[in-house]
């Protein structure tokens, strides 16, 4: 079973920096696919970031974030970072981290119904 943690949100101004972790436990194999998504109340949830946890593949992101948002990883630490850079007041929502096991991502991986592992999510708040 694959359990998921996430920290590092909290309130931030406008033009900020944040960085959320994704700590992983459980997993059978290497090659996983863990996704950044975030979610505001009455929205559907939006993916956000894409990362492969082992090897060579194409990182994904979110054209609402690309070159603000860095995803990135440790594979020693069983750890995935999301570096959030020039926040704006669009970026408050609640963020979650999702895994895939056995997964290179793919070019569907926004698609939320994909992953059967979350975490309990962190809560990021931008304000002016």
């Amino acid at each position: 079973q694959v359990h998921l943690t996430e920290s590092g949100g909290g309130s931030v101004q406008a033009g900020g920096s944040l960085r959320l972790s994704c700590a992983a436990s459980g997993y059978t194999s290497v090659t996983n696919c863990v996704v950044w998504f975030r979610q505001v109340p009455g929205k559907e949830r939006e993916g956000v970031a894409a990362i492969v946890t082992y090897g060579h593949y194409p990182m994904y992101y979110a054209d609402s974030v690309q070159g603000r948002f860095t995803i990135s990883r440790d594979i020693h630490k069983n750890t995935v970072y999301l570096q959030m850079n020039s926040l704006n007041l669009e970026d408050t929502g609640m963020y979650f981290c999702a895994a895939e096991p056995l997964s290179r991502c793919g070019d569907d991986w926004y698609d939320s119904t994909r992953y059967d592992y979350w975490g309990q999510g962190t809560q990021v708040t931008v304000s002016i």
